[in-house]
């Protein structure tokens, strides 16, 4: 079985018997290697203390004395973060519990970075055994924003910091590490080019067509239907759409805030312009599988927009809280 998306940790996790990822101090501790963390050569006692003490026992009880301790306002608030989200992930026995009360309860001031890595090793797990490499990198469409473009009559999504340059700048601290290399070429993913992305799915480097027709549209209603029924346990089957016409929207899911705002003009009855139609990226229409939670019910919609600086930025998490669907009992 090929391996992909290493960068994510999931390695340093032990998958639990119901399927989750169990919080392993392992995985503690590569957050504690981040550079935001990592305290510099002019970094006070008290954050060398606090440092040493995690790396020795990650799981051990932060005092808030501790952390007012620290001399520097930025490294006092760093660690106030990064507390409160260990306190989190330790709340739970699984990294995707944890994921699904932070979606439930809110996620006060946890970094939307912090937010993607969870997602990203997540989802890392509920592909497992996936050897198709258009599913794989539509599913980076989860937690890498993607700057979209027209090309030859082909919508393109390309992993916008790769585009900018800083794709190899090291989120995660794994991908330092993994000495992934800089400044690689963006080749679109093709079947010709197809067996290269399994040495290349941590370089995010390689763009998806969306075209209305081709691969990348199935192969992301495919990491859709992957993600439901690994979060909530519910089978599900996502069809592409070309177009949302005299169709029942009595329920719909944008999987960002340009979808959802989509949505909620078409829901209202409102008429979309051509500059507000183009932003569309991609339409599915998600059937529950019997015995699903709501057999028999409409279909639910799902609409994914670019916002007008061509910018994609999906929230898988849109997809737990907006389906008519019970939460995974056995992750709670």
């Amino acid at each position: 079985m090929k391996d992909f998306w290493l960068s994510c940790g999931h390695h340093l996790t032990d998958r639990e018997a119901g399927g989750g990822l169990a919080v392993s101090d392992e995985f503690v501790k590569a957050y504690l290697a981040r550079p935001e963390l990592k305290p510099p050569d002019e970094a006070c006692a008290a954050e060398r203390r606090l440092h040493a003490a995690l790396l020795a026992d990650p799981r051990r009880p932060v005092a808030a004395a501790e952390i007012a301790a620290i001399a520097d306002a930025d490294a006092r608030e760093n660690w106030q973060v990064m507390i409160a989200f260990r306190d989190r992930l330790l709340g739970h026995k699984t990294l995707e519990a944890a994921y699904l009360d932070l979606m439930r309860r809110g996620v006060d001031a946890t970094p939307p970075l912090f937010l993607d890595q969870l997602v990203h090793v997540i989802l890392r797990n509920a592909l497992e055994g996936c050897e198709d490499p258009f599913v794989l990198r539509a599913g980076e469409l989860f937690f890498r924003r993607q700057r979209m473009t027209l090309h030859q009559g082909a919508l393109l999504a390309a992993d916008d910091e790769t585009i900018a340059g800083t794709g190899a700048m090291p989120l995660s601290p794994l991908v330092s590490m993994l000495g992934i290399p800089a400044g690689a070429a963006i080749d679109v993913l093709t079947d010709e080019t197809a067996p290269g992305y399994w040495e290349r799915s941590d370089r995010f480097d390689m763009a998806l067509d969306l075209t209305v027709g081709r691969r990348g549209p199935a192969a992301l209603g495919t990491a859709i239907e992957r993600w439901v029924r690994h979060m909530l346990a519910v089978d599900i089957a996502v069809e592409p759409l070309r177009e949302l016409r005299d169709v029942p929207l009595s329920w719909y899911v944008g999987l960002d805030a340009e979808g959802t705002a989509i949505g909620d003009a078409l829901w209202r009855g409102e008429e979309l312009d051509d500059r507000t139609r183009r932003r569309v990226a991609a339409l599915f229409r998600l059937t529950f599988v019997a015995p699903g939670p709501a057999p028999g019910e409409d279909p639910v919609y799902l609409i994914l927009a670019m916002n007008p600086d061509k910018v994609l930025r999906m929230k898988p998490q849109n997809l737990l809280t907006g389906l008519p669907a019970r939460d995974r009992a056995a992750l709670a």
